[in-house]
């Protein structure tokens, strides 16, 4: 059934495939820059992979003018404020942004504050509070999940609160994402699992949330059939660049659903988590994921349902309660497969999440704003309840 009403944007221009990297310099240029500032973290680096990105400069008339490779497992507000002050330094003009969703939102971070003239970037955290353009943004994942390359969102860790911060703008969008499968292929089998159940649970929150819309539904559930078909090929075996294809173009297509869908319930307990416990998210999400829809169920039933087949659920016969509860079987029985082959925790304990944090994060979750998409309301006893079951 469509809405009454709904909206649809994204002005990421895509290039996928083999040797994308190769097509920077002359994207660049139609940019008008000549000067980019990298933004990545140790591992990156270690793993060659900004060695690839430096080659595709080799005979260019454009460069690389900073590299900044200190951006941590969680990007926050002082590091963002360190990279836009070396940018203004380098004399930059662009970013070019090599990495997970830290460094891509590190990236984002440093732009807000740059464009906006602040020295600050809590300033503009919520939603549509940056009115400036932005300086051109260039993003080159490394892991198939977050979906930052195409999304107007970047969550910003605030070292002094230590609570994730959310910044909500269509200013925020990358202008072009490269969508490479070689700058994939070095994650571990671990990462590997984790960032592709973050990339379900955009996809699948995507589909079930109260602002979802007949354009994403399809963005959404085509990132589902590509995860479910090719996430756990590519845990198992990080050579397969068939699946690390599959998996960046899941992630891809799954971004886009929910920079226009939101996100919901699932997200704002993996934020609380990550901002209390030090939780990676994508762990946090695939451990939450079942619980979270199955809180959701009784609202929307008909939804979840209709993820099953998708899933490789077989039983389309079902009522819509029973085919809703198979999907959540169904990702049950993927996050135990995805252990057996990585070790990804199924449980909060297993996080090495102590059961006194939990009163701590369902009070942080209830104060996130992904709980404003989320098809049921969720109380400080809800959250704290779906905890408990998740530890």
């Amino acid at each position: 059934m469509l809405p009454n009403y709904y909206q649809f944007y994204c002005p990421v221009k895509i290039l996928s495939g083999q040797l994308a990297v190769s097509n920077i310099p002359f994207e660049m240029t139609l940019l008008g820059c000549q000067r980019a500032m990298v933004v990545t973290d140790k591992g990156v680096v270690k793993a060659g992979l900004i060695d690839m990105v430096k080659s595709a400069f080799a005979d260019s008339d454009v460069k690389i003018g900073r590299i900044f490779d200190e951006v941590p497992q969680d990007s926050s507000d002082k590091v963002a404020n360190r990279i836009a002050k070396m940018f203004k330094t380098e004399r930059c003009d662009c970013f070019i942004a090599v990495g997970g969703g830290s460094a891509l939102d590190s990236a984002k971070g440093a732009n807000i504050v740059l464009s906006a003239g602040s020295g600050n970037i809590l300033d503009f955290q919520g939603a549509d509070k940056i009115t400036s353009d932005l300086k051109p943004l260039i993003a080159i994942p490394t892991t198939a999940g977050t979906g930052s390359e195409v999304t107007k969102v970047a969550v910003i860790y605030n070292e002094t609160t230590e609570t994730k911060m959310s910044f909500v703008s269509d200013k925020l969008y990358p202008d072009l994402a490269v969508i490479d499968p070689r700058m994939t292929l070095t994650m571990p089998p671990m990462i590997t699992a984790a960032t592709g159940m973050d990339a379900l649970t955009h996809a699948v929150e995507a589909y079930t949330c109260i602002q979802k819309n007949p354009i994403d539904d399809i963005y959404a559930k085509t990132a589902i059939d590509l995860i479910r078909r090719y996430l756990v090929r590519a845990t198992q075996d990080g050579k397969d660049t068939e699946a690390r294809m599959g998996m960046a173009n899941g992630a891809l297509f799954a971004g886009i659903a929910f920079s226009n869908s939101m996100v919901g319930m699932v997200h704002a307990l993996a934020h609380a988590l990550g901002g209390v416990c030090h939780v990676p998210h994508g762990i946090a999400n695939a451990i939450l994921l079942p619980w979270c829809l199955e809180y959701n169920l009784p609202k929307v039933p008909e939804y979840i349902a209709e993820l099953s087949g998708l899933l490789g659920g077989a039983r389309a016969y079902l009522e819509p309660l029973e085919q809703a509860e198979e999907t959540i079987s169904l990702i049950r029985n993927l996050l135990k497969k995805l252990n057996r082959i990585s070790s990804i925790p199924e449980k909060l304990r297993d996080a090495k999440v102590e059961e006194d944090q939990l009163p701590e994060a369902a009070e942080a979750a209830i104060n996130d704003g992904a709980l404003v998409y989320n098809p049921r309301e969720v109380s400080y006893n809800d959250a704290l309840d779906v905890y408990r079951k998740a530890f």
